[in-house]
């Protein structure tokens, strides 16, 4: 079951995958990477991945409805960014399909065979068009494995690859939780992993896959970092749209803020006045800045974190902007007094929370 966060009411349910499922994906995936798509000449693969772009635009306003309700963004970011750039990401590689040997001068370019890719669920749909275009441009076939919380966009982007004809299994979607996952990753029959999500599931998939081509990319704690030359109110607005329009949810949004002492006062004035503006509402209401946070466990995570960064002894200032009684939200907040013990200072909150540090000199 894949419900809106912003209002708790199912939106679909989505089929549980197990290891049987992912062996039939993979066998799929094999079959076509055999049979059709490592022989089909470059030129004519980019045309497949231009045609796919072509349909994301053409549905670019269904794409962006549904990724705000599974995932809780707000529309004008879903709108505006995200599948704009999906969109743009499959022209991209489209170019680069048939003009590889030129990004590796003196090597003999060939695509690896079967790629397993886990994705999260901060940007669902851009996280697929990020692993998926460049292998089948690249010449391979995938097996992709959205979030258990958001699957739905996935699955619209599946019907975007059987309107544009690609050919059957070069691109197979298994939905599910962890279970699903697991057996994705360790598949003996894949030639690569590709997994972006926590710093302790890499660490799984590092000890558990059958292959040595692993791409991980991890959990971290993004620093904005502001001197005392800066213009200060440009920065207030970078640290807004990092950790707040997203809502925290990019793995490089910024959740600490270093700042230098001599502007920390101007600073932490100025972005008080600046949270107190933001609107936290309905993702769907093209007003909103702040939208919902995925799912429960997201809110209870972030709700924990902020509890263990007031028991550390940091101070905690948020926004008092009205906030919806149905549906998981959080008004946008941030800590001053932090130290780089703190349990705040070091996790990453994956929310509208920054932690604020400050330093004296270069």
């Amino acid at each position: 079951r894949t419900i809106n966060p912003a209002n708790e009411k199912t939106l679909s349910m989505v089929a549980r995958g197990n290891a049987a499922d992912v062996d039939s994906a993979v066998a799929a995936a094999r079959k076509a990477y055999d049979g059709v798509w490592s022989k089909m000449p470059a030129s004519e693969r980019g045309k497949y991945l231009y045609r796919i772009a072509r349909i994301i635009q053409e549905m670019s306003r269904e794409f962006a409805v549904l990724e705000s309700m599974d995932g809780g963004k707000p529309i004008k970011e879903s709108r505006d960014v995200d599948v704009p750039l999906v969109a743009q990401h499959f022209f991209y590689h489209a170019g680069w399909a048939d003009k590889l040997e030129y990004a590796f001068p003196g090597q003999t370019v060939k695509p690896l065979g079967v790629a397993g890719q886990i994705i999260p669920w901060n940007f669902p749909l851009l996280m697929a068009a990020w692993k998926i275009a460049p292998a089948l441009a690249c010449g391979n076939t995938v097996v992709l494995k959205p979030a258990e919380t958001t699957p739905l966009t996935a699955l619209l982007l599946a019907e975007v690859f059987q309107k544009a004809e690609l050919p059957e299994g070069v691109v197979n979607i298994v939905t599910g939780d962890g279970e699903a996952g697991a057996a994705l990753a360790s598949h003996p029959g894949l030639d690569k992993v590709a997994f972006t999500g926590s710093t302790e599931v890499g660490k799984i998939i590092q000890r558990t896959a059958k292959t040595k081509n692993l791409t991980l990319e991890l959990g971290g704690k993004a620093a904005n970092i502001i001197f005392e030359d800066a213009p200060i109110d440009q920065a207030v607005e970078g640290i807004i749209n990092g950790i707040y329009f997203n809502q925290g949810h990019v793995c490089c949004a910024g959740s600490r803020l270093l700042v230098q002492e001599s502007v920390a006062e101007e600073v932490i004035h100025k972005l008080k006045d600046r949270i107190q503006s933001l609107r936290v509402g309905d993702p769907l209401d093209k007003n909103t800045d702040v939208g919902a946070i995925n799912s429960k466990a997201q809110l209870n995570r972030i709700c924990e974190l902020v509890e263990a960064g007031q028991a550390e002894g940091a101070d905690f200032h948020q926004s008092s902007c009205p906030v919806p009684s149905e549906g998981f939200f959080f008004a946008p907040a941030f800590f001053t007094g932090v130290a780089q013990s703190h349990r705040i200072a070091q996790e990453e909150i994956f929310g509208p929370v920054l932690a604020i540090m400050t330093f004296r000199t270069p």
